[in-house]
């Protein structure tokens, strides 16, 4: 049976990009839980696992414009040092969220410092790759009352986060 919204859904998955290297897996783990239609997995993710019957495996290939988006090079800015607080120490690598006017939160990465100017970038670090996602569907079920409104899934002994 398809799997409908507002229930809890268990799979263990190994993420690889590009067909190389591993980005992320449950195995060896505890299956990772999401809420179905809460937009909680990638859409085209979710869309195959909800096809899947309990114990089945598939191998789902994503685009990037399915994942998370394609490399946008306007998407890489160079900002002054100056506006970061004094006090936070600036290395390539780091990661911050700017907020916009509107409120809403823009994660950035640093791949660049030379003095006093400071390059970022507002990609994704998986946009422009192709993911290819191994899953076994493990369970699922519907979700509690509690679950549904604080909307996210809760551990086998309550909240959960």
């Amino acid at each position: 049976m398809p799997i409908k919204p507002d229930q809890v859904v268990s799979i263990h998955y190994t993420v690889t990009e590009n067909g190389g290297s591993t980005v992320d897996s449950t195995s060896g783990g505890s299956p990772f839980a999401y809420l179905s239609g809460h937009n909680q997995i990638l859409p085209k993710l979710e869309q195959a696992i909800g096809e899947m019957i309990i114990g089945g495996k598939s191998k789902v290939v994503l685009a990037p414009s399915d994942a998370y988006g394609e490399f946008d090079e306007k998407a890489i800015q160079q900002v002054n040092r100056s506006e970061f607080p004094p006090e936070t120490e600036i290395k390539q690598g780091m990661q911050f969220v700017a907020n916009t006017p509107e409120g809403n939160q823009l994660p950035f990465t640093i791949t660049k410092v030379d003095g006093d100017t400071v390059t970022i970038d507002f990609n994704h670090a998986l946009a422009g790759k192709t993911l290819t996602f191994e899953v076994e569907l493990i369970d699922v079920r519907d979700a509690t009352p509690e679950e549904l409104s604080h909307g996210h899934v809760h551990g086998p002994d309550g909240h959960q986060d």
